[in-house]
């Protein structure tokens, strides 16, 4: 089982790092998501990820001060907007704008319920 949620958790982690450059990629998520894989599976990897220098400080603010910096929100923000109305401008079906809107105004409403830095 430890081999699994090693797997996983290098996994999440990969696609994780890959979503900081493409906005379509939930970073975040899968960046607790490794994490918490790491945790269960590796304690070794949990701390390298812990104590990584952006990563690791990164996720600390996150869980443990519940915090997200001005900076990271306003990028955020601003991709994940970016992102979803122009996948809303190019859907022809009007549920599935709908669809990407709500998406857009619960992400964001999760992200500034926050404590900004």
């Amino acid at each position: 089982m430890k081999f699994f949620y090693l797997l996983l958790g290098t996994l999440s982690l990969v696609v994780g790092i890959i979503g900081i450059f493409l906005p379509v990629l939930p970073t975040t998520p899968l960046l607790l998501l490794a994490a918490w894989c790491y945790y269960r599976g590796s304690r070794r990897m949990y701390h390298w990820l812990m104590s990584h220098p952006h990563l690791g400080a990164y996720l600390r603010n996150l869980t443990e001060r519940k915090v997200i910096p001005l900076h990271a929100k306003v990028v955020t923000l601003t991709l994940l907007w970016a992102s979803l109305l122009f996948c809303a401008y190019i859907l022809a079906s009007i549920w599935l704008k709908c669809l990407m809107i709500a998406i857009a105004i619960g992400v964001t409403i999760h992200i500034l319920s926050y404590k900004s830095e």
